[in-house]
């Protein structure tokens, strides 16, 4: 017995550096006799492990078994509960968020309509949904700025209207007038005859409206307000055109976005509008269209022509569109003289719809291109040319010695001598 105490002191001692000192202290005979001595230790040291039984298990095992099955089964069921109601209604779960994003600080809008809910739930990532609020908030802001600048403006019109008012009052009761006043109503009445003479006996003016396929819905809207104030320019000239809307078709976005503007007003319009073309109503011969990609420059304003315009708005920049068009109908194309009397500075010479509309009138009433290219915006060139003030000049010198060269030689004298 002491024996094999002192053996098992002595293996647990040289057991964790058996495996370094083994091979170089010892004699091969001496290692092997230490490691089958190492293994039988060992062997009996380690006790048999039995598979217990589900019958040897205690109840309070059994029953910590059961507390934790039953908790699991509870925070699944609270778990698949949220998800259903998630599931339910993902639109008051996003709300929920922006609200409490909103108490936070963030900057998320006030109002949200529900499309832009169905485009944040859209969104995958939480930053690409503050991104996409933060651009709603923005908006939001920008429109508020507008709404008051515009209350500003209108209160400031009031107040001036009211004040001219007051100012009229007192001057009409210091003076007595010869003429009478007139007053809106009466303006809009004789702009209205006007108007109805100029369908009667007016110049026709046309409006191609065969564009709507070359633009996208925003630049067909700026197209319309053009048009609008196209309209309203002519109303309001001394000697307006026939103004006629061709091509144009019924249910068409062109009508559409009309009618959505004028409202009422549109069946009380002065002008003609059809689904019939140019080509249909009026004779080839007499119809110039007017376009910037025309090789034809434009002279003079003849009275007898009847000059058609493009509506179209082309900011994606497509040339040539409008005289291919002109073309396939072997129609007479001309354009503006704006290199012969313009400094032409940057930008397309396309101009839009309003300017060739106060252009136009202004020809039409002086025959004047420096009168009428007043109207081209300034950005685009940097000043009439010099040149363009010589041919007048140079004309009214040979009107002016036509009419003298045309009296005879004495005829004069003759009618001195006469007297």
């Amino acid at each position: 017995m002491p024996v094999f105490l002192k053996m098992s002191v002595s293996i647990a001692f040289i057991k964790p550096f058996a495996r370094i000192l083994v091979p170089f202290t010892l004699h091969r005979k001496r290692s092997v006799l230490y490691s089958t001595i190492l293994q039988r230790y060992m062997s009996s040291k380690i006790p048999a492990v039995s598979c217990p039984n589900k019958e040897s298990t205690s109840p309070k095992q059994l029953e910590l078994d059961g507390w934790k099955i039953a908790m699991k089964s509870s925070v699944q069921e609270s778990v698949s509960a949220v998800s259903s109601t998630k599931d339910e209604d993902p639109i008051a779960a996003t709300r929920e968020l922006i609200e409490m994003w909103r108490l936070l600080g963030r900057e998320v809008p006030e109002h949200i309509s529900e499309e832009e809910l169905k485009t944040i739930m859209e969104y995958p990532s939480k930053s690409s949904k503050k991104k996409y609020l933060k651009y709603l908030y923005i908006r939001e802001k920008m429109k508020k700025a507008k709404q008051i600048k515009k209350e500003i403006k209108a209160a400031a019109k009031e107040k001036a209207k009211k004040d001219q008012l007051l100012e009229t009052t007192k001057e009409d009761k210091k003076q007595d007038f010869l003429f009478l006043r007139l007053w809106d109503r009466n303006m809009d009445i004789a702009m209205n005859w006007k108007g109805a003479q100029a369908m009667q006996f007016g110049q026709p003016l046309v409006f191609d409206m065969a564009y709507d396929n070359y633009m996208k819905p925003k630049e067909l809207q700026n197209t319309v307000s053009q048009l609008l104030e196209s309209e309203g320019w002519n109303r309001r000239n001394v000697d307006p055109f026939h103004i006629y809307f061709c091509n144009l078709k019924i249910d068409g976005p062109f009508y559409r976005e009309l009618i959505k503007r004028y409202g009422e007003k549109w069946n009380k319009l002065l002008l003609t509008a059809t689904e019939k073309s140019h080509v249909d109503l009026f004779p080839k011969d007499n119809i110039i269209y007017l376009t910037a990609d025309s090789p034809n420059v434009m002279t003079t304003f003849k009275h007898d022509k009847i000059y058609i315009v493009g509506s179209f708005v082309d900011k994606s920049q497509q040339p040539g569109t409008s005289l291919a068009k002109a073309k396939r109908l072997n129609l007479a194309t001309e354009c503006l003289p704006l290199d012969k009397y313009l400094q032409w500075d940057i930008g397309t010479k396309n101009l839009t719809l309003d300017q060739m509309m106060r252009i136009l009138l202004c020809l039409k009433n002086t025959n004047s291109w420096e009168e009428a290219l007043k109207f081209v915006p300034k950005r685009k060139h940097t000043g009439y040319l010099e040149i363009s003030q010589h041919p007048q000049e140079f004309v009214n010198r040979v009107k002016k010695s036509k009419t003298f060269n045309s009296f005879r030689k004495g005829s004069l004298n003759i009618c001195t001598q006469k007297k």
